[in-house]
């Protein structure tokens, strides 16, 4: 039966999982409030990649996920999360970050400084024991890598859940939106000093310069041409943008975002936008959470893995919290809202399973590191609606809060 099946049926057997599977999990089980919809997507993707799927059923996984399917599923994948990233820049108030600089740069510096310190804390805790480095990663590497795990905040995940708090475009879910992007762009120039390319730090400085060239332009045209066609035009620049960043090293989420950083929201029309990044999440960004699961392959490993992902849970939450709480205390925050946006930034997921992931490929970590933090990842994301949903409630004021 399986050599009588094309690739276009078997990759539709497999976008029926992608699509089925969590649904079904999220809509029955009514995880919603613990594990949104984009958690369970995660976690099946995890579970049907594979570690698991693969291993319990490997003539099936080999089947349905063959690399043919899997690179039709990651191309996909790729193309959604980048526009989704886009739509994040686009609605992020670049004068608004501007005018508040020191507020954003003070919370952003401080949300990735102390969860990296403690994250590194605990990495250097862990490489006192055998079996976390991986062959070809020095002790400073691993540390590094670890602590800037523990430091991330999944941009594209923190979208859909201040969405889902309704949050998102309201002026505490554009502060927190301002901090994550920062700390999100420094992720990828950490990343290139872990992996020592200098070559690549040469050609990031060369997008960044080149970029600054590009976004000019791109104002000056946007304003010039017709609201239909601000669109087709958007989706290049994203192409471009996206192409430019992965060829420089910053990774191509880097260059979605910055790609809608520099376009102004008020050229496109609000309904459309909202209609536009709906049917995205809707049609195409299951397949980028699923895959992304899939493509993780990972060994349990014994009990010291979950040791050492609640240690790691720990150190990035409580370090998150605690450099969010200071930034609070310097910038005269009122009580509980440093609470709310420390939860919110210490969101890890997909962001942090790809710099993970990275870190594996070159072996710097190994298959037990990578699955303890894989396991703080998941585990910190559904944290976070139960955690924030009823501080917001008793703090409501705070939605409109600028900074």
């Amino acid at each position: 039966m399986h050599t009588a099946m094309s690739t276009t049926e078997i990759f539709l057997i497999a976008m029926l999982i992608i699509f089925t599977v969590p649904y079904l999990v999220w809509r029955i089980g009514r995880t919603d409030h613990y594990a949104p919809l984009v958690v369970v997507q995660i976690i099946g993707g995890i579970l049907l990649g594979p570690g698991i799927l693969g291993a319990a059923f490997p003539e099936y996984y080999r089947f349905v996920f063959n690399p043919q399917v899997v690179t039709a599923l990651n191309g996909i994948a790729w193309w959604a999360v980048m526009m989704f990233v886009w739509v994040a820049g686009i609605e992020l108030d670049l004068r608004e970050t501007w005018r508040r600089r020191r507020e954003t740069g003070v919370t952003a510096g401080l949300a990735l400084a102390v969860p990296l310190l403690f994250g590194s804390l605990a990495a250097m805790l862990m490489l006192r024991f055998d079996g976390w480095a991986g062959p070809n990663g020095q002790s400073w590497q691993v540390i590094l890598g670890i602590g800037m795990a523990c430091a991330v905040t999944a941009l594209p995940i923190l979208v859909l859940l201040m969405e889902k708090l309704d949050i998102l475009r309201q002026p505490i879910g554009q502060r927190i939106l301002r901090y994550a992007s920062m700390d999100d762009v420094a992720i990828w120039g950490v990343l290139a000093c872990i992996l020592l390319d200098w070559d690549r730090m040469g050609r990031q400085l060369g997008f960044l310069a080149g970029f600054a060239i590009a976004a000019f332009a791109i104002r000056r045209i946007m304003t010039r041409i017709p609201a239909s066609d601000r669109w087709y035009v958007g989706l290049v620049w994203l192409a471009a943008c996206g192409f430019a960043a992965d060829w420089a090293g910053l990774h191509f989420m880097v260059g979605a975002f910055l790609s809608g950083a520099v376009i102004d929201a008020d050229w496109f029309d609000q309904k459309q936008m909202d209609e536009f990044r709906g049917n995205i999440l809707l049609a195409v960004m299951p397949v980028f959470f699923l895959s992304t699961g899939l493509r993780t392959n990972w060994d349990v490993g014994g009990l010291a893995v979950f040791g050492a992902a609640a240690l790691l849970l720990v150190a990035a939450v409580a370090g998150k919290l605690a450099g969010i709480h200071l930034a609070g205390r310097l910038l005269g925050w009122e009580k509980g809202e440093a609470s709310i946006v420390g939860w919110l930034l210490q969101t890890k997921a997909l962001i942090m399973i790809i710099f993970a992931n990275i870190l594996l490929d070159k072996q710097i970590i190994t298959n037990e590191t990578f699955t303890a933090l894989l396991l703080m990842a998941v585990g910190s994301t559904m944290l976070t609606i139960p955690v924030v949903k009823p501080r917001l409630a008793r703090l409501a004021h705070l939605r409109d809060k600028k900074g």
